[in-house]
């Protein structure tokens, strides 16, 4: 995994963490509907995750975990969710937080790097779907996993199948998070790659060409 970062990228991964910082403590990055928030964090971590790599996306990817632990304190806001859960169970709630979206941006590096070498501005779109569906996908499956058996989540569920849960829960949320990722992410790396922002990726043909010369 490349981990050392030119200065442009060094400073486009500190504008993504500010920016990450700012939306996750003002109301630009949250949209509070019933217990969950449709969130916009994701679109930074995506972004990070374009221009540097597995590592730039799990490095926001921890800053966003981060700044919702700190939600669970009540610092910078207040988790509704995340303070009950953490009331269950500090650990179990500090891998809530952390491990969903570290492996989200580290996912997404992957993500981007293969599909670009088919169509570099298809695969900025695609990063952008998979950031918010794969954020959805691993916090509700940690969900279940680690408070699945709590009185609070069992209220939650009431009686339903875990799958029927995790698509009624997310709802609404899950698709308005996917659909404004697809959209920012796509653009923004858009531009991004024609700014020369986002290293290429070498395609097949031209590994087969660096051979043969």
């Amino acid at each position: 995994m490349k981990s050392k970062f030119n200065v442009k990228q060094l400073t486009l991964l500190g504008m993504m963490i500010a920016i990450l910082l700012l939306m996750s403590f003002t109301p630009l990055g949250y949209l509070n509907v019933g217990p969950l928030a449709i969130t916009f964090n994701v679109i930074p971590v995506a972004i990070a995750a374009l221009a540097l790599g597995p590592a730039g996306g799990l490095i926001a990817g921890f800053v966003f975990g981060l700044t919702s632990f700190l939600q669970c304190l009540g610092i910078g806001g207040l988790s509704l969710m995340g303070s009950t859960l953490f009331g269950i169970n500090p650990f179990f709630s500090i891998i809530l937080c952390f491990v969903p979206r570290m492996l989200d941006g580290l996912l997404l590096g992957f993500i981007f790097r293969g599909v670009s070498r088919l169509n570099r501005v298809a695969a900025c779109f695609v990063t952008g779907f998979c950031a918010a569906f794969l954020n959805t996908a691993f916090f509700m499956s940690t969900l279940v996993l680690l408070f699945g058996r709590t009185e609070y989540v069992q209220g939650l569920m009431n009686g339903q199948n875990v799958l029927v849960f995790i698509c009624t829960f997310a709802g609404i949320n899950a698709v308005c998070e996917m659909l404004s990722s697809t959209i920012i992410t796509g653009a923004v790396g858009t531009v991004l790659c024609k700014a020369k922002l986002i290293p290429d990726t070498p395609t097949k043909k031209s590994k087969t060409q660096e051979t043969n010369a």
